[in-house]
């Protein structure tokens, strides 16, 4: 048994979803059960600091108002996540559906491959054009982006991401040998930029952080 099968017995699975956030027909969804002991979320920041002789890791300071100064700049990288996910057709299957009894998973799975998928941004007669190799190639170049998704889960969070990297192990299988139970390991990042998402989150943190800096006040002060 792998450690996602053990901890994902012993605890109650939840409901998550990545959905594709755009005004395209035949937007990505997909569905998915969850351990939240799964998900690995990273920060990174990297410190620009001097090399001169004695200020290893930073520029000296005495004083809270010279501390400021121990760094001369950093650099803070988009944040993480690093999450497993369950795929699992079982029930749909015992449950008489149809299309699970022929597919299985390989619906979800060609989903999460699509979130990879770089989009062309070019107007549909170009993308006609470059098909049939016609016109001249560098007006025809595509200009690629990937899929803005929005991951959704629990009552709060809902954040916008992209999808950067997915390990699918398929576990069991259908006669046809198509899957119809997999774990797989996904990677997100955050757009951290002015968006009504990213915003949403920003204030519900600056928000929290201040209750718990009140809270320890009135702690430390006997209130």
């Amino acid at each position: 048994m792998s450690a996602f099968s053990f901890v994902t017995s012993a605890l109650r699975l939840h409901r998550g979803t990545l959905f594709e956030y755009s005004l395209d027909s035949g937007l990505l969804m997909l569905d998915f059960e969850f351990s939240p002991s799964n998900i690995t979320r990273t920060r990174t920041v990297s410190v620009q600091t001097s090399n001169l002789p004695g200020t290893r890791g930073g520029h000296d300071f005495q004083t809270p108002l010279e501390a400021p100064r121990s760094s001369q700049g950093v650099v803070v990288s988009a944040e993480s996540f690093s999450m497993q996910i369950l795929l699992d057709a079982t029930d749909r299957m015992d449950a008489g559906d149809p299309v699970a009894a022929v597919l299985g998973i390989q619906p979800e799975l060609d989903v999460i491959r699509s979130m990879l998928e770089p989009k062309s941004q070019q107007s549909s007669g170009a993308k006609i054009l470059s098909a049939l190799g016609v016109g001249n190639e560098k007006g025809c170049l595509q200009h690629q982006t990937l899929p803005v998704l929005i991951f959704k889960w629990g009552m709060q969070h809902m954040l916008p991401v992209f999808m950067t990297q997915a390990q699918i192990v398929n576990k069991e299988f259908l006669p046809t040998l198509i899957p119809y139970r997999a774990e797989v390991t996904l990677n997100l990042q955050v757009i951290e930029s002015d968006n009504p998402f990213y915003t949403v989150e920003t204030l519900r943190r600056t928000l929290s952080a201040m209750a718990n800096i009140k809270n320890n006040l009135m702690m430390s002060f006997g209130i």
